[in-house]
Parts: structure tokens; C-alpha cells; sequence
């Protein structure tokens, strides 16, 4: 099983290995207390692509056009690979920032996972 979980959203037993997926650390909070057993910087987007997207909901549909070609690059493609073979074992949240639940990187990428495992 994959989900989606907000940063900032408390940590639950149910969330099984949480992954950071935003390229920065976000503001305001530690390491302890958002859990967090690897930080994927390399399955974020690039920082161009964040600064432009902006979390624009009008630029939803091109962003994910954009950030779903940075993920066939090759190396996002094996990092991709490696955590698709992760989530085939056990239970991954995809843990981001953004404070919009519905038009981020982690909607993307769990989409992505789901297709491929």
C-alpha cells in the first residue's frame, strides 16, 4: 500500500516507512518528530520545475507533464524502480510539504508507483 501524508500531519504506527519526497527540508520541524526513514531528493522535482510550478493549481496539469519527464530520466528512473520494489514489500508513505493535498509531487509519484507495482 501506498499513501500520501503532509509532513506537518502527525505520525502514525500506520504509516509504515515514511519517505520525504521535496527536494528542501521543510520549515519547521525536526527530524524526530516527522519520522522519517529516507529523504528521496532525487524522485523530487527540479528546483526549476518547483519554482515554476509554485504550487499553481492552473499549472497542475503541466507540471505533472513536466515532473513525469524528469522521473524517465535515467537516474530518477532507477531511483523510481528502487522504491516501486520497496513498495511491493511493505506499506510507504510519500511524505511532502506542500499544504495542498491534491496538486503536489507525492499525488504524482504515488500514481506512478500504483502503476508499476
Amino acid at each position: 500500500m501506498i499513501q500520501a501524508k503532509r509532513v506537518y500531519s502527525e505520525p502514525s504506527v500506520r504509516d509504515g516507512m515514511r519517505i520525504l519526497v521535496d527536494r528542501v527540508w521543510p520549515r519547521g520541524v525536526s527530524k524526530e518528530r516527522v519520522r522519517i526513514v529516507d529523504w528521496r531528493k532525487d524522485l523530487a522535482p527540479s528546483t526549476p520545475l518547483r519554482k515554476w510550478f509554485g504550487h499553481d493549481p492552473a499549472k497542475w496539469m503541466e507540471f505533472r507533464k513536466r515532473y513525469k519527464a524528469e522521473l524517465k530520466q535515467p537516474l530518477q528512473r532507477e531511483a523510481l524502480m528502487k522504491l516501486a520494489g520497496l513498495c511491493r514489500r511493505r506499506r510507504v508513505t510519500l511524505v511532502y510539504s506542500a499544504a495542498d493535498e491534491q496538486h503536489n509531487q507525492a499525488v504524482v509519484l504515488k500514481e506512478l508507483l500504483e502503476e508499476i507495482t
